[in-house]
């Protein structure tokens, strides 16, 4: 239903017509001229907030936003945008007029403006073709008005143009690369929760040797490790956002459990360490400018930390110990001390009371200048944003989050990110629809794409879901998730959402292919040329394998961590032709194609510059594909070079014609 392009020509000639034209359709463009006849044609209609769609895709309150319908030539009689606004909860209309045909004669365009104000806006087109009518908005074509799936304007929103336009990096950094053996932590060096830390060669098992000590088995990565292979990130691999898995003091190797917002772990460094790593990221001297993002568990503390203190580590007397501690209100009991309020009911992370407004914990964690959110954004530190750990969940009293009191925190929060760095973003972790944290401008730029991108694309490649359970998707069923998904968000969002094969939380991408690295070839194309921001989860890049956690959290392996991988050469190759053509970072996305008999897929990335049409082959045998580049209105004569072969197509009656080998991709650019 949401696929647009797969509604075909529709009633114009019968059935029996139809299919006897079908295959000469395919092969003349021509043959869909359309007229005025009572009938509007699905397959000519295309509007997104690409740049040749929507003059501001981030306007101000003083900016009026004219918005381009694309129709067949001569198919419609008439077009309208309907609005809701806001400001006065009315719908409102504005009647759009012909502007001009693209370059093929195939489309017209229509125009319509919708006037400035600081109201946010939702909007559908009404297209007529004399009693005919049609519906279209971001979650598609139909018949009937849609109630639901408007497109976004939101008046004031900006999202960081570098979240935009980088590739994000995702490190765990235990796991990443050893650059300072003398802050390893060593057998036995202390005890939490009753298991003593082991110390595990590079490469091996991350089981820890007593049963249930998982989180206490280290191999000695750091901060150090990381900034040494700032060159290998930045320059052989190509990403320039950096996100760090947790980096503050901590019991445990994922250090989800914090003791102290203050200070970095000793086995990973100082603050002193944090703060040249943060610089040697910013700075060139390794590679392009970079970006840094901490990974900001705010939800619960540790039951190490000073404001809790189970154990009596401090000297200072924290809410566990007394209730006339003077952090007793951070946390949530219902009977003092041994029930209380914990992320996901595990005890070594009690639960933060947000309170109301104002509140103690509030100041603490982003509300004061001196709070944690705010004192890594700026000097000596300058961090570029923060990805917020479990960030539905924080509330107050207990609570469970995905409410009022959580949104208002989220929208606090923004406020206190973007008052030290309107640049900064704010990436939350959410698995589902985003939706109500995004949408308002208020509160995210972004999240963890798990919902709109990992979980279809493994499913669709690998015949899995992101937690190895058997789940496959043809083609269509994947374009139509993927549809359904980005319309859940404004363009700006959905331009800054993080996409991810995989990631801490999850089996390895790797693992889910069968360690069948074409699979890996294949997910790289797609994750570098659609909408959103790119993400590698350390060792993706060249296919690591790894089961559930604790398994998807394996050692770097540095014997493979160089170009001379051929799924490391790819990345560098994908990143290079991304950050060549904004069209792949910015532009519109069309679908071309799809074909579940054949396991192929082609859709079309563009922008005023360029046109390009990305095909893949996710079929283990090579394909030959007719591409139907006029959809683009890339007219005939053009060429269109394969930006990974180099091979060069010119256009005949609309379309290309190539092969694409098994598991793999073409990137064809005007």
């Amino acid at each position: 239903m949401r696929n647009h392009v797969q509604k075909a020509r529709r009633g114009k000639v019968t059935a029996a017509i139809l299919a006897a034209l079908a295959l000469y359709a395919l092969h003349s463009p021509a043959l869909l001229a359309a007229t005025n006849d009572n009938n509007v044609e699905w397959n000519g209609l295309f509007h997104d907030q690409g740049p040749l769609y929507d003059n501001h895709a981030e306007p101000t309150a003083t900016q009026a936003v004219t918005l381009t319908l694309r129709t067949f030539k001569g198919d419609i009689t008439s077009a309208n945008i309907k609005y809701y606004d806001n400001a006065d909860g009315l719908f409102h209309w504005v009647a759009m007029s012909w502007s001009a045909n693209d370059a093929t004669g195939n489309f017209d365009f229509w125009k319509g403006t919708i006037p400035a104000s600081a109201s946010e806006k939702y909007y559908r087109f009404q297209i007529n073709d004399g009693t005919s009518t049609a519906w279209l908005n971001a979650a598609g074509i139909t018949s009937a008005e849609p109630s639901s799936g408007d497109f976004f304007i939101v008046p004031g929103f900006t999202t960081p143009a570098w979240m935009k336009n980088g590739v994000m990096y995702q490190i765990f950094p235990d796991r990443f690369y050893n650059g300072d053996t003398t802050n390893d932590v060593t057998n036995g060096q202390y005890t939490y929760a009753g298991c003593a830390t082991e110390k595990h060669a590079w490469g091996s098992s991350v089981v820890s040797n007593v049963g249930g000590c998982n989180s206490a088995v280290f191999f000695g990565g750091d901060l150090a490790g990381i900034d040494q292979k700032l060159g290998y990130i930045k320059n052989t691999v190509g990403a320039d956002i950096i996100y760090l898995n947790p980096i503050f003091l901590s019991p445990t190797n994922h250090k989800y459990d914090t003791e102290d917002y203050t200070q970095v772990d000793p086995a990973f460094g100082s603050n002193a360490l944090l703060q040249t790593l943060a610089a040697d990221i910013h700075g060139t001297a390794n590679g392009p400018k970079g970006y840094l993002i901490l990974d900001g568990v705010f939800n619960h503390t540790g039951d190490t930390h000073a404001w809790f203190d189970r154990y009596n580590w401090w000297t200072t007397t924290g809410a566990y110990e007394s209730q006339s501690s003077p952090w007793y209100s951070y946390y949530t009991f219902q009977t003092w001390p041994g029930t209380y309020s914990a992320f996901f009911g595990i005890s070594s992370m009690p639960k933060l009371d947000y309170g109301a407004s104002g509140s103690v914990v509030r100041n603490a964690i982003y509300g004061s200048s001196s709070s944690v959110v705010q004192t890594y954004l700026k000097a000596p530190y300058a961090i570029d944003g923060w990805r917020l750990d479990a960030a539905q969940y924080l509330d107050a009293a207990g609570n469970n989050g995905s409410d009022a009191t959580n949104h208002q925190i989220m929208a606090e929060l923004r406020s206190a990110v973007k008052s030290v760095n309107p640049n900064a973003e704010i990436l939350g972790e959410f698995w589902g629809n985003a939706g109500p944290w995004t949408d308002g401008g208020d509160q995210w730029d972004g999240a963890m794409n798990y919902d709109g991108f990992m979980q279809p694309v493994s499913e669709w490649i690998t015949g899995q879901d992101y937690n190895g359970n058997t789940a496959s998707i043809p083609t269509s069923q994947f374009d139509s998730w993927l549809h359904g998904t980005r319309a859940n968000y404004p363009t700006n969002v959905q331009q800054s959402m993080s996409n991810a094969l995989g990631s801490h939380d999850v089996t390895r991408f790797g693992q889910r292919a069968g360690g069948d690295i074409w699979k890996t070839y294949l997910a790289l194309f797609f994750q570098m040329t659609y909408v959103g921001t790119p993400t590698i989860y350390y060792g993706d890049e060249y296919g690591m394998q790894g089961g559930a956690d604790p398994d998807n959290r394996r050692t770097f392996d540095w014997t493979v961590g160089s170009s001379t991988n051929s799924a490391v050469a790819l990345t560098q190759k994908l990143i290079a032709i991304r950050n060549a053509y904004p069209a792949l970072r910015t532009g519109s996305f069309l679908t071309l194609l799809t074909d579940d008999t054949s396991k192929l897929y082609a859709y079309g990335r563009f922008d005023a510059a360029n046109r390009i049409a990305v095909v893949l082959n996710n079929d283990s045998v090579t394909h030959s594909v007719n591409v139907p580049v006029w959809q683009l209105s890339v007219t005939n004569g053009s060429l269109l070079t394969d930006q990974i072969s180099g091979t060069t197509y010119t256009v005949q009656n609309g379309q290309v014609t190539l092969n694409v080998n098994g598991h793999y991709g073409a990137i064809l650019a005007q």
